[in-house]
């Protein structure tokens, strides 16, 4: 009891490691045109097309545009003048920071043109601050791109309050952005070991924690509770909070839990979604990992981070060791 009340104590996980915003998203702004006008003039402003980031040459870091870059990029063409969303101010020192949401005039193939990358691709290479300004992008430009029109009435929707709200131009309804609550479930039996499933659209060797969306009228307590048991058979007696992760894939929230079960021989995957679960230790998730028979999910993902907290706690005490080795975006 005492270990476990030690790994619930550890920070919390989340993309920026849990830590207090890098930015003031400072809402009192957003109402007033004139000021963020203003604001666009000198902001930093992070573009995002065709489902891509701006990245920097190397691709490890965000690419930022200036106002006068993005209007000569417009007359030149070469961009739609697509929808700008301010994302707030630096929490520091009050620098504007906007994302423009703006594709190619023609579609773009699947190759990833110069100078763009996904979130996926990039994501393990930005520092906290602009991974924080990357998901809030992604996020708020995908929910932009699929609500053009009034779920009341079908009219058209314009920006409004600098991208946080659409507003119906016909009956002048507003409508705010919408985050999907899942819960993501890291399951440890009274041994310490882990119990990971393989979904049945992932390749051989790739495992993963466990995780369902929150359905109408439940708890996340609840919620865990029936996916761990839809999903690999155990029954949980106990359940934690550890952290959270916005996942703009293409509009979720990951909140993280761990839960003890009582039986670990009761685990069998539900044979549709999950095909497969298995107990690791930490010897058996190490070797698995070394010799390349194992794909954990990726570095920037939730489910990693709590795996990697799992796997440095020992003792009860976290360690800070970081697992290497294979890795799948699936």
């Amino acid at each position: 009891m005492r270990i476990w009340r030690r790994l619930v104590a550890l920070p919390l996980m989340s993309a920026v490691n849990g830590q207090v915003s890098k930015m003031d998203r400072a809402g009192h702004l957003r109402s007033n045109p004139t000021t963020l006008d203003q604001l666009w003039a000198k902001a930093k402003i992070v573009h995002f097309s065709d489902g891509r980031l701006a990245v920097s040459a190397v691709a490890t870091e965000l690419h930022f545009l200036s106002a006068t870059e993005i209007t000569a990029l417009i007359k030149s063409g070469e961009f739609k003048a697509g929808e700008k969303y301010f994302l707030g101010l630096d929490a520091l020192d009050s620098e504007p920071y906007f994302a423009w949401n703006s594709d190619h005039p023609k579609s773009q193939s699947d190759d990833a043109p110069a100078g763009y990358a996904t979130l996926r691709e990039i994501g393990g290479d930005l520092d906290e601050m602009q991974m924080e300004l990357a998901l809030h992008t992604v996020a708020l430009s995908n929910w932009h791109k699929t609500h053009p029109h009034c779920a009341r009435c079908g009219a058209p929707t314009s920006v409004a309050m600098g991208g946080a709200v659409r507003t119906c131009d016909a009956d002048k309804s507003e409508h705010y952005p919408r985050t999907d609550c899942a819960v993501i479930v890291l399951v440890r039996d009274a041994d310490d070991r882990i119990l990971l499933g393989r979904q049945a659209v992932w390749p051989i060797g790739r495992f993963s924690t466990f995780a369902g969306f929150l359905e109408p009228g439940e708890t996340f307590e609840q919620c865990v509770s029936r996916e761990v048991f839809e999903e690999s058979g155990v029954s949980v007696s106990k359940i934690n909070y550890l952290g959270s992760q916005p996942w703009p894939f293409p509009a979720s929230i990951m909140i993280a839990f761990e839960a003890v079960i009582d039986d670990p021989s009761a685990a069998r995957p539900d044979g549709e979604e999950i095909v497969e679960v298995r107990w690791y230790s930490r010897a058996q998730l190490r070797t698995e990992m070394e010799d390349g028979s194992l794909l954990l999910p990726p570095i920037i993902s939730v489910a990693r981070k709590m795996i990697e907290r799992w796997f440095g706690a020992e003792h009860g005490e976290f360690t800070g060791q970081s697992l290497t080795g294979g890795e799948s975006w699936r």
